[in-house]
């Protein structure tokens, strides 16, 4: 699975609204903050306004707000709203795909990969990744699978 810049540059973007939710952030001060580039993140915020994930207003007082509960949207929400189809393969959705003799049960590895990866991106929220990248640091050596349980909804 190969994660695009567009999907990863829209999650980051969603944080950066989620932690500063008080104002609007523009797209020049999310850009520096997450080190994005400002021309491709204006493109990422058009697809994101489109799936209603975030709402913009015009002027000196503009910029952008996530347009729900930050806790209610997720990351496999966010990636499919900019990338489209979330899991496929040679571009089929791993339902469609049939393969002959010893190679029969490959399809429905692609699928239980595809359900793994859905599993935690879509029990991850924009919010709980806010919140957690406003926690102060712990120590280091930290056990990468407790840190995903902790961003990951129960």
């Amino acid at each position: 699975m190969q994660i695009s810049a567009k999907a990863d540059y829209a999650v980051r973007a969603l944080v950066e609204l989620a932690a500063d939710s008080a104002r609007p952030l523009t797209c020049e001060a999310i850009a520096s903050a997450q080190d994005i580039p400002f021309r491709f993140l204006k493109s990422v915020f058009r697809d994101l306004r489109s799936a209603g994930l975030v709402r913009s207003q015009r002027g000196c007082e503009g910029g952008y707000w996530i347009a729900r509960d930050a806790h209610l949207i997720t990351v496999g929400e966010v990636m499919t709203a900019v990338d489209g189809e979330f899991f496929t393969v040679r571009g089929e959705r791993p339902e469609g795909l049939g393969y002959p003799a010893a190679a029969s049960a490959l399809p429905d590895l692609w699928r239980a990969a595809e359900a793994a990866a859905r599993a935690v991106l879509d029990g991850t929220s924009i919010g709980a990744l806010a919140e957690r990248g406003t926690e102060p640091a712990s120590g280091e050596g930290g056990d990468s699978a407790h840190e995903i349980s902790a961003v990951v909804p129960a």
